[in-house]
């Protein structure tokens, strides 16, 4: 299961083509803690904002990220089950993500996951925008499920 920092950067950052070419960077990826950002630039709509869609790009895929940093990938696969997005006010600028996990969340959703072969788990992500402003706020469901289940 180990990984070296750089090969989860690169997983998250580059192993989606989509995500590729939004430019997004992983700035921290430990256990239990994913910071990220996406760049406004080329991810503006038509009104000079970011676009909507990535934005909940980064959302989900600091999920993604926390599941790579944190679970036992050897065991167990993630899948999204469901989010929703409010949007406060217009990103104009880069955004950021901040997410963390304690390891005993980690535990407790890996036990139910190995005894039952899924476990639901959810969090809220804030984006923030380069004053730190909240641009939207996101309720994330996953569903960690045990392989050969």
């Amino acid at each position: 299961m180990a990984s070296s920092a750089e090969q989860l950067r690169f997983m998250v950052e580059k192993s989606i083509p989509f995500v590729a070419h939004s430019g997004v960077q992983v700035h921290v990826l430990t256990r239990g803690h994913a910071r990220m950002c996406m760049p406004l630039e080329p991810n503006k709509n038509h009104v000079g904002s970011m676009y909507a869609g990535a934005l909940f790009t980064l959302a989900e895929l600091t999920g993604g990220a926390i599941f790579l940093s944190s679970f036992d990938r050897e065991r167990f696969y993630p899948i999204v089950r469901d989010m929703s997005i409010r949007f406060r006010r217009p990103a104009t600028s880069d955004i950021w993500v901040e997410v963390r996990v304690s390891e005993d969340f980690v535990q407790t959703v890996q036990a139910e996951a190995q005894a039952q072969g899924k476990a639901d788990y959810e969090w809220e992500c804030e984006l923030k925008d380069a004053d730190a402003t909240v641009v939207a706020i996101t309720k994330n469901l996953y569903q960690l499920r045990r392989i050969g289940s």
